[in-house]
């Protein structure tokens, strides 16, 4: 089998040049990191998890008609996905005061906003990535005006849809981090959701008890982190009932 081209490594995800022009395969590390790298390790099965997670939230986009970059799932790691031109921004949606929000404004975690929120932030590691208004992306020429509001219509119509998906299986959506690319039908661009979503771009808290089921419990060192994304999985009906733990590699048997 020929080798694949690789793309681009970043932190969680290897991207592959894929199998027919404008398509890519994405695969899933199980590398966690957190403050910007400053704090990594890894973690058997984590993106086995994200996989099938990103899949799942993903599908459910298509299916209520915001176009997003996947194809559909190749195997347990790998995804194969819409090549497109990534917008240089992460697009954070905020319901709940939780983070770097809590830390600028002084608000208690877990405060709920009168409204949910959509920031900006510039993507860029050296720089930290950071906040940036509409203002400069505009004057900076990272999107357009019509492009920004775009972005923000289908941010505001993904947080509609995960915060009821989440609240359906008893776990509160607090934030979530997108990004968006470019694909063109013939002269014209289009804007679709890109990257991921799973518990490594969302703050997920159980409605009942407050138990975090996402990265800050490796940011915080709150517990094991695949039993927390095993348990969102689960829930969601990604992974059968039966399982406790997402399957990491093959075990040879002497």
């Amino acid at each position: 089998m020929a080798r694949r081209k690789k793309l681009y490594e970043g932190k969680a995800k290897v991207l592959y040049e894929g199998p027919e022009p404008g398509t890519i395969v994405q695969y899933f590390k199980d590398d966690a990191t957190a403050f910007n790298a400053e704090k990594k390790d890894v973690i058997d099965g984590k993106g086995v998890l994200n996989n099938r997670l990103s899949e799942f939230f993903m599908t459910g986009l298509t299916q209520i008609g915001v176009p997003n970059h996947f194809i559909k799932r190749l195997n347990m790691r790998e995804q194969l996905v819409r090549a497109a031109e990534i917008v240089p921004l992460e697009v954070i949606v905020r319901n709940y005061a939780a983070g770097s929000m809590s830390k600028r404004l002084g608000l208690e975690e877990g405060t709920r906003l009168p409204r949910p929120i959509v920031e900006f932030s510039y993507k860029d590691d050296a720089l930290g990535d950071p906040l940036v208004p509409e203002e400069y992306i505009i004057a900076f020429g990272w999107a357009s005006q019509q492009d920004m509001d775009d972005i923000v219509a289908m941010a505001l119509r993904v947080n509609d849809f995960l915060s009821g998906t989440m609240f359906g299986v008893g776990i509160k959506l607090i934030d979530f981090k997108i990004e968006f690319g470019r694909v063109y039908e013939g002269d014209f661009p289009r804007l679709i959701v890109a990257d991921e979503i799973s518990p490594d771009s969302c703050r997920l808290w159980d409605i009942e008890t407050g138990q975090k089921l996402d990265k800050d419990v490796f940011r915080q060192d709150l517990g094991n982190l695949n039993d927390a994304y095993t348990e969102v999985a689960r829930r969601l009906g990604v992974l059968p009932s039966n399982v406790t733990h997402a399957p990491t590699k093959p075990t040879l048997i002497n």
